[in-house]
């Protein structure tokens, strides 16, 4: 059973993520072998039950500034409830207008009271973010994620 789930996470993984990256400059793994643009952090936290619901605020590192935003989004195929630290490079990112927008990623993994994941999110204006989330507590997914990042004024 957990060979099916792997090779169907795998499978998944692929068909899905890969489109999304169709229209970026680079592929995910040419994006680290790029300097990056800006950096992020935030902490939040996930809860769900089939459908999930995230939630946080962070500080973006761009062109000398610090700018502040809210995330929050939407999972599914999703049980549980963590929270949760992220840190990640931002690439692709010119003007910091294009930071906001709606991002998609595929996540497809687990946390047991405390874990890790990487993640690659990419919006409509071709920025791309690679995460490394911390997350505490009991979470299992394969999802298609969707999230909503908004800077605060």
């Amino acid at each position: 059973m957990n060979r099916w789930i792997a090779s169907f996470a795998i499978a998944t993984f692929t068909t899905v993520l890969s489109p999304a990256f169709a229209d970026s400059d680079a592929p995910p793994s040419a994006l680290e072998q790029t300097a990056s643009d800006g950096t992020v952090q935030w902490t939040g936290g996930a809860i769900a039950a089939g459908i999930g619901y995230t939630w946080g605020g962070g500080t973006l590192a761009f062109a000398g500034g610090r700018h502040d935003f809210t995330i929050s989004g939407m999972s599914i195929v999703d049980v549980g409830a963590t929270s949760m630290s992220v840190a990640g490079d931002v690439y692709h990112l010119k003007n910091l207008s294009d930071f906001e927008g709606n991002y998609f990623a595929l996540s497809a993994g687990g946390t047991l009271a405390g874990g890790g994941s990487a993640v690659y999110l990419q919006n409509q204006h071709g920025v791309v973010i690679k995460i490394s989330a911390t997350e505490v507590g009991l979470r299992f997914n394969l999802a298609a994620q969707g999230v909503n990042i908004v800077l605060k004024s």
